[in-house]
């Protein structure tokens, strides 16, 4: 793990961060996009989270980055105690404890910025991310039939939440 850290996501990342999340996302199989939404639309979306001091985080290798994870805010007073979680790895770090850190970075600063609901969406075929939620204390509490529609082929999504 020593080429590895985890950082707290500022500007200078967010270039690199783009590039991870389009390579993630070409990949058609762990998040709702298939491709990174258009620059300047990430770059506003981080740059909101900087504002709010929500959590984002990112894994580095040499100065490469090589995953993330954020607990973005849901829209509306009422549901204000409630935070969307995204996290995602590149290929080449995967497997080797990055996400049970990047979850547990994530965990801690939504629970200290008041946070009492985590919110994920997950395939219902990516059994590794789902394992690791569960580790964490996550639970499904629903399942949206044909919730994902990637190259004319359906996939079932699991809703899971964490309770504080």
């Amino acid at each position: 793990m020593m080429n590895y850290t985890i950082e707290p996501a500022v500007e200078s990342h967010y270039i690199g961060l783009h590039r991870a999340i389009d390579i993630v996302a070409r990949e058609k199989k762990y998040l709702a996009f298939t491709q990174a939404p258009p620059l300047e639309q990430s770059l506003e979306f981080y740059r909101m989270l900087r504002r709010l001091g929500a959590p984002h985080f990112v894994v580095l290798k040499e100065g490469e980055i090589v995953g993330w994870v954020d607990v973005s805010p849901h829209m509306g007073e009422s549901r204000a105690h409630i935070g969307i979680l995204g996290i995602a790895l590149l290929p080449s770090a995967r497997h080797k404890g990055l996400g049970a850190r990047l979850m547990q970075a994530a965990m801690d600063t939504s629970w200290e910025k008041g946070l009492s609901r985590i919110e994920l969406h997950v395939r219902a075929d990516n059994i590794n991310a789902k394992a690791l939620y569960e580790r964490f204390g996550f639970e499904i509490e629903g399942i949206l039939r044909r919730g994902s529609l990637i190259d004319g082929q359906y996939h079932d999504v699991y809703v899971m939440a964490l309770l504080r």
